[in-house]
């Protein structure tokens, strides 16, 4: 890749409601305690990595700089009446509950990493959208630079 302003652009949907990345919890096994990722967060991760994976073809992770921007579209609760569902569908009002829009992007980010990029450290800006949808589904852009 050239450092002359090229760019290369995955976009690629995962589909289901997203789930946000859950806290480590802790157990202890043989008399050692351990942490480890809960289950839905590790199934959800799985399905990133198989739509990342998808969505990459044949191609290498990236190496260098990386933006990424998610958006998860989330479920609209069905106490809405059917005036707050029409704005919510409108995009006028947003989700403010949990989760919170951070840990939706780190299980998509755990999800892409070593498929889209090698690490997520390489990511220089990173935009998280949270909006209501009538079909929830995770969004993902990848731009490497």
């Amino acid at each position: 890749m050239s450092n002359c302003g090229d760019t290369d652009l995955v976009t690629f949907r995962v589909e289901g409601a997203p789930v946000a990345k859950g806290r480590a919890r802790a157990a202890v096994i043989g008399g050692m305690a351990r942490l480890y990722t809960p289950q839905k967060t590790r199934k959800y991760e799985d399905q990133v990595r198989i739509a990342a994976a998808c969505a990459m073809g044949a191609r290498r992770p990236f190496e260098g700089e990386v933006i990424m921007t998610v958006t998860a579209l989330v479920p609209i609760p069905k106490s809405f009446s059917i005036k707050k569902r029409a704005t919510a569908i409108a995009g006028i009002i947003r989700p403010t509950t949990r989760p919170d829009a951070d840990n939706y992007a780190k299980a998509a980010l755990d999800g892409c990493n070593g498929i889209l990029f090698r690490d997520d450290s390489q990511i220089t800006d990173l935009i998280i959208r949270k909006r209501f949808a009538t079909e929830p589904h995770l969004i993902i852009t990848m731009e490497a630079m």
